[in-house]
């Protein structure tokens, strides 16, 4: 076994840092001191805004955030999970920016404002849940932490490759049956862990970055051929992975990360400023989901747009994005709602979402699809005609639906009962002591985006189900797939066959 001190010198490493050692890592740690001072940028520039206490409150929190979780083996996957909800929630304040106009004085007025403050004290909540679930993780061993390093690059882009295969199957199988619809968009997310595996082995070791570079550009092209921005997650996983391994911080990368940052936002605005154009044209209506446009053709209209940039309104793409990237107003219009009518039912919302998690249905084929937009219409008396045309729904959001149970703070209690669920089931996989431990992050990962992926307007059934499913899927791959694959990707150079595998305790 190599020893930690002889570990490959890449462009990053998978090895906690030593005392000693003087190099700056992306860790915990680091992003803690960026957060440190980007809250205290908030505080300073908080005057010329139009809340200034809300302003600068929003802005210390993601600090508060890294400080609560910041524990020596916490998943990188809950960076995710809380940076992004709490990005969903500033986008509002940022929006007071665009609109010169504060939080309470808006069209629902200070419950506007109340829901920001709410918000925020859920994304804490979440975090102490997090760090009682997650916080005590035991220590991998020196081998299992490092295994990833020892895989060959190709081998990992031959993993790549052969989860389009299955990721194609399960989007094929799932639109068969609506009992398989659930199991198979978990199994989908296995290219999730696939990318991980590849970007970290990458890093760690510093070969393969030609690899990297393909797999980064066929997945941001490839993602814009759907209707959807499935583009952004290939960035997400590559900002994961590299704080997964903690690569090295210098020049080169401060430069990389702004390029990164860079790219991620002109490709957002970029989508939010043809998106709706592109769906018309891919479908042939405004009331369908069906493409029905050839993948040459579609790939030739979106790249005619991106080299005529004058042909989009980047100003009011960019605005676009603000306001469809903050989700406050309709949790403000939820507080509206409920407190001039209370739901008449007492825990309606859990109540219905546990008996439908409950109700697999595979068993209970005529259970009631799940409609995010009678809920919307319910709770906060919204108008869901353009969603419903385009053949999308509108959701309140889960805070939103545990504040029309419990009120604040009471909500609070539902937010931590949330927390505790999926911080448990990350746990769990966390806790596979026979794993490598890249895989473990990853499998965490998938956990989490499956979960998360739609930040704080993904319904309350929605995350208890794909709690559920996903972790009742992955138990099973755990046990029966990863092995196989691990023996394959642990066999020595030139290909000598080693003994069958032992498969893992689920």
């Amino acid at each position: 076994m190599t020893p930690l001190r002889q570990a490959p010198a890449g462009i990053g490493a998978a090895l906690p840092r030593r005392k000693t050692d003087p190099q700056v890592c992306l860790d915990y740690s680091f992003l803690q001191k960026v957060f440190a001072f980007v809250g205290a940028l908030t505080v300073v520039l908080s005057p010329l805004a139009r809340d200034p206490t809300a302003f600068a409150v929003g802005g210390i929190v993601p600090w508060m955030l890294i400080s609560i979780i910041k524990r020596p083996n916490m998943p990188v996957a809950v960076i995710f999970f809380l940076i992004w909800q709490w990005t969903q929630v500033y986008a509002r304040e940022l929006q007071t920016l665009a609109d010169q106009e504060s939080l309470g004085h808006g069209i629902f007025g200070t419950s506007i404002e109340r829901a920001y403050y709410y918000s925020l004290a859920s994304l804490l909540t979440l975090a102490f849940a997090m760090r009682l679930t997650l916080g005590r993780i035991p220590d991998p061993t020196p081998q299992l932490r490092t295994q990833h390093m020892r895989w060959q690059a190709r081998d990992m882009m031959i993993l790549y490759f052969a989860s389009i295969p299955v990721v194609t199957f399960a989007r094929i199988a799932g639109g068969i049956s609506s009992g398989l619809d659930q199991p198979m968009s978990a199994l989908r997310n296995i290219k999730v862990l696939v990318l991980i595996l590849l970007f970290s082995n990458i890093m760690s070791t510093g070969k393969g970055g030609k690899f990297l570079l393909f797999v980064v550009v066929f997945e941001t092209i490839s993602g814009f051929t759907g209707l959807f921005a499935d583009f952004k997650s290939i960035f997400i996983m590559l900002g994961l992975a590299a704080i997964a391994v903690r690569i090295r911080w210098g020049f080169t990368l401060s430069i990389a990360s702004i390029a990164w940052l860079t790219i991620v936002v002109a490709l957002a605005i970029f989508w939010s400023g043809v998106k709706g154009e592109y769906r018309q044209y891919a479908t042939g209506s405004d009331e369908s989901q069906t493409i029905n446009v050839s993948l040459g053709d579609r790939l030739g209209y979106i790249g005619n747009r991106a080299i005529t940039p004058s042909s989009v309104d980047w100003n009011g793409a960019s605005y676009a994005l603000l306001i469809r990237l903050a989700y406050i107003d309709i949790f403000g219009s939820v507080i509206t709602v409920q407190e001039a009518n209370p739901e008449p039912e007492t825990m309606r919302q859990w109540r219905e979402a546990l008996a439908h998690v409950l109700q697999p249905r595979f068993l209970f084929p005529d259970k009631a699809p799940l409609s995010d937009s009678d809920v919307y219409v319910r709770l906060a008396k919204g108008d869901p005609t353009d969603e419903v045309r385009e053949g999308t729904s509108i959701s309140v959001g889960y805070m939103a639906e545990n504040y029309a149970d419990l009120g604040f703070p009471g909500m609070l209690v539902g937010i931590l009962v949330l927390g505790f669920i999926i911080g448990g089931a990350c746990r769990y996989f966390m806790s596979l002591k026979k794993l490598p431990w890249m895989v473990r992050e990853g499998t965490a990962v998938v956990l989490i985006y499956s979960v998360a992926q739609g930040g704080m307007e993904v319904s309350l059934p929605k995350v208890l189900g794909s709690v559920l499913m996903t972790t009742i899927v992955y138990v099973i791959v755990a046990r029966f797939g990863y092995p196989y694959v691990l023996t394959w990707l642990n066999r020595p150079v030139g290909g000598r066959k080693l003994p069958p595998p032992r498969r893992v305790r689920a």
